[in-house]
């Protein structure tokens, strides 16, 4: 079995790019200067920004089911960033350096199972974890902070 990581779609976001800050402010969106990395974990494009790179942090609503596990929280997304991570079999650096949780859905947004990884047992949890049939995508979630990372289905 195959995996796909994808990040979150640069439209959601465009409407905020090169807005003045107060204009930012009035929609819950503030402008942030990358000052080192990693430190700063990019959800369009899965990438940590590079130090002086302007990033817009925004709170996105990550679990949109109509059920308790509804969810939203902060996520930084490069200013200006045009495409989003999409790629089969790989695991990109941004989640390989970080303690990931891992959870897993059903078809109708319930939590079903969920696993802590990091490092080498990133794609072993994964795959494990979508190796149940009733498992139908997986969200990953920087674990120390609790953010929103990346939507994982089988590919």
């Amino acid at each position: 079995m195959n995996f796909r990581i994808t990040g979150l779609d640069p439209e959601l976001f465009q409407r905020f790019y090169g807005l003045p800050d107060e204009a930012l402010a009035a929609q819950r969106v503030l402008r942030v200067v990358a000052d080192r990395r990693p430190g700063f974990p990019e959800r369009v494009e899965l990438r940590d920004a590079e130090p002086g790179e302007t990033l817009l942090l925004a709170n996105y609503v990550h679990q949109p089911a109509d059920n308790p596990y509804r969810a939203s929280h902060a996520v930084f997304v490069r200013e200006g960033a045009e495409t989003a991570y999409d790629r089969a079999g790989e695991i990109p650096e941004v989640l390989r350096i970080r303690p990931l949780s891992l959870r897993a859905f059903d078809a109708s947004g319930m939590l079903i199972d969920a696993e802590l990884a990091e490092g080498g047992d990133v794609e072993r949890a994964l795959l494990r974890l979508l190796g149940d049939s009733r498992v139908a995508y997986l969200h990953a979630h920087y674990a120390r902070h609790g953010c929103y990372a990346a939507r994982i289905t089988r590919d």
